[in-house]
């Protein structure tokens, strides 16, 4: 487990590396950027905001959502992977949205974690993108790396790896350390094919360390 100088050190490395990371889901509202955050589980940013591009222009409010029948929804989304299930979940938090908070996105990771189709990591994407709120949301990027690098133990749950980063990165850093985290991980050290060669942060990582002494053996081979 890395003590907390050396994750400093990965902190200050993946801020040089992805000094601008941001969330990659088009929006214009916290409204738009909740659906997206629905839409995304198990799902590419990528698909989502080719699907977004044409459901936000005939979707503008919660009213919309549940002024068509649910079919319709469903087709309006079906290139996206669980659309059934996802439709389903719009339509009913938005009319919570209606019901209980008068139209709007509610800012707090309490409120946003009673709707229909959101948990814990969706809800600390739309705090910490749409209302400030500092936060760290642990999709498969944020853990894979913490468990690679040594920030958590490969044990843990997705819960435990938000509360270990939590407790051991400065809460001010938090959400910018989210983004970076999910940088690395979609960018350089993949699920499949991370760049250990090149990673700046391999005499620290303990999984880079074990496929890196892998490779040496295979190519004495």
């Amino acid at each position: 487990m890395l003590n907390l100088k050396e994750i400093r050190h990965v902190l200050d490395t993946i801020a040089e590396m992805f000094p601008d990371a941001e969330g990659e889901l088009v929006h214009s509202n916290p409204f738009e950027l909740l659906i997206a955050v629905v839409l995304s589980a198990q799902c590419t940013d990528k698909l989502v905001n080719k699907v977004t591009a044409d459901l936000f222009k005939k979707y503008k409010t919660p009213e919309d959502y549940i002024a068509v029948p649910l079919e319709e929804l469903q087709q309006d989304i079906r290139s996206i992977g669980l659309y059934r299930t996802k439709a389903k979940n719009i339509q009913k938090l938005c009319h919570v949205l209606i019901d209980k908070h008068g139209g709007k996105v509610p800012e707090t990771k309490e409120e946003l974690m009673k709707l229909a189709g959101v948990g814990r990591k969706t809800a600390n994407v739309v705090a910490s993108i749409a209302f400030n709120e500092p936060a760290i949301a642990v999709d498969t990027h944020v853990e894979r790396v913490s468990k690679r690098l040594g920030i958590c133990r490969w044990k843990d749950s997705v819960l435990e790896v938000e509360e270990t980063l939590m407790r051991k990165i400065p809460r001010e850093e938090w959400s910018e350390t989210h983004h970076r985290l999910i940088f690395f991980g979609r960018y350089h050290c993949k699920a499949r094919n991370p760049n250990c060669p090149e990673c700046p942060l391999l005499d620290l990582c303990r999984e880079g360390k074990k496929r890196m002494r892998k490779l040496e053996i295979e190519s004495k081979k």
